[in-house]
């Protein structure tokens, strides 16, 4: 069995925490085995490593969280990077070409495909290893895996099973059809027949996506698929796969599930109410506070509440009411204030336009002891760094000198540098230029000793 999870999302709904690079699942306000600050993720992955899974699994993801997801998981993880965001069915497609044309799958293998970020039991994986064997008994196009309602929900979409099919299998039945989100009565009449709610887990054998991508006229080799990947239509697994199969089974899941998708469901699993510098009162009941500011919030006398501030913004709000944020925020496009990488992480301190037109961007950027960025240069703009604290090295043009707190450092448009930290550095850095954005990196090595490399080539050619 291959794993496949998908990690996406544009990062709306947990705002302001959360961002186009930094989605839900990156958040670090769970608690670990070690009372560590956890992340969904990180979570995910730990149970996957728990259950002997992980060897076998692969992240579909896109290139904007390449960089958070090596930070979290380290670089042993394998990924698998879209060009750009085109919805479930490019993605699950793209992952089935990468396992058959890239790393040989045999044809035969069941591909599970799950979210990156269920709240779930370790139990929940010892199900999802029984989906291969629901395909083999069942002989169908697809097998899910439907959780059993503690309530009648109306935020879940629903599996209902085939009332004749229910009682002729002790693990699994046959999908009659399914039912998005109802209403509270809806959903209690649906539950008493056995309906389960859709946790969005669901596996095939490779077989059967690739004959279905060669019907659809879609290149089964991984190469060709990157490069026509952006001429696919975005449409949802479900819509294009799912809903069209003939033959589905559902194996029910009879153990805790949830999806902290939203402020108010998040909440409910966090072990303080408080996260950052601030005070919640005691007359302040069922309010959290998570804050990445470094600046004190108090929160006094208000109920039911979360209050959540970062570089990106600041929510007030009645937790019942935070899933709205998505819908208010659908239309904005804001940069992102801060980021995690493989090699630390920054912060947007100051953003303005000077007198001459150029654009000027200051940030805090934190690089991990023996951490490095990338060696690149800039088109369009130039950079100061002031070493705030820390030792490292830095390269500029081939030279490799040491850095130290105190040191100012000018990188004109076009100069090649990187820098390693041989202790945790701590950089202001100032862009000054035409556009500051991130598309404006060439990057020409990524680790130190390659770095290294090139420097002494480029030395023996000068």
């Amino acid at each position: 069995m291959r794993i496949v999870l998908l990690s996406g999302g544009s990062g709306k709904r947990l705002w302001p925490l959360s961002n186009d690079t930094r989605s839900k699942q990156f958040l670090k306000v769970l608690e670990g085995p070690e009372g560590q600050a956890e992340s969904m993720v990180q979570r995910v992955w730990r149970q996957l490593q728990h259950t002997g899974l992980s060897e076998q699994a692969t992240i579909a993801t896109s290139k904007p969280q390449v960089e958070i997801l090596r930070s979290q998981l380290g670089d042993e993880v394998e990924l698998i990077v879209e060009p750009e965001r085109r919805d479930t069915f490019p993605a699950i497609a793209l992952a089935a070409v990468y396992l058959y044309s890239v790393q040989g799958v045999s044809l035969n293998e069941t591909v599970a495909v799950l979210p990156v970020d269920p709240y779930v039991e370790e139990s929940f994986f010892y199900k999802v290893m029984e989906l291969e064997g629901v395909l083999d008994d069942s002989g169908a196009e697809l097998a899910l895996i439907g959780v059993k309602p503690t309530h009648p929900s109306e935020k879940y979409g629903y599996i209902i099973p085939d009332p004749h099919e229910t009682e002729k299998h002790n693990h699994y039945a046959k999908v009659s059809h399914f039912q998005e989100k109802p209403c509270e009565t809806e959903a209690a009449e649906m539950i008493k027949q056995s309906a389960l709610w859709n946790c969005g887990v669901f596996a095939f054998k490779l077989n059967y996506l690739i004959n279905l991508m060669i019907q659809l006229e879609l290149p089964i080799q991984y190469e060709e698929m990157l490069k026509q990947y952006g001429r696919l239509e975005k449409i949802s697994f479900d819509y294009q796969v799912v809903e069209k199969a003939s033959q589905i089974v559902v194996t029910p899941y009879d153990g805790y599930w949830k999806d902290l998708g939203t402020w108010n469901t998040l909440t409910d699993e966090m072990s303080t109410n408080i996260v950052g510098k601030g005070v919640v009162t005691d007359s302040s009941l069922n309010t959290h506070l998570v804050n990445e500011l470094n600046i004190p919030v108090c929160v006094l006398g208000v109920s039911n509440v979360i209050v959540a501030t970062s570089p990106d913004g600041i929510l007030v709000s009645e937790k019942e009411a935070s899933p709205q944020i998505k819908e208010i925020l659908k239309d904005s496009a804001e940069r992102p204030m801060y980021e995690e990488r493989r090699w630390g992480c920054y912060r947007v301190l100051d953003y303005t336009r000077n007198s001459r037109g150029e654009e000027v961007l200051t940030k805090r950027i934190i690089i991990g002891a023996d951490k490095n960025l990338s060696y690149q240069y800039h088109l369009k703009r130039n950079e100061v760094w002031t070493i705030v604290s820390g030792q490292g090295e830095l390269i500029l043009d081939g030279d490799l000198k040491p850095i130290n707190q105190g040191d100012i450092i000018s990188i004109p448009s076009g100069g090649k540098h990187s820098v390693r930290a041989i202790t945790e550095l701590e950089i202001i850095e100032v862009q000054m230029g035409s556009e500051l954005v991130e598309e404006d990196i060439v990057r020409i090595e990524m680790e130190w000793t390659d770095i290294i490399q090139n420097c002494v080539n480029w030395g023996k050619t000068r």
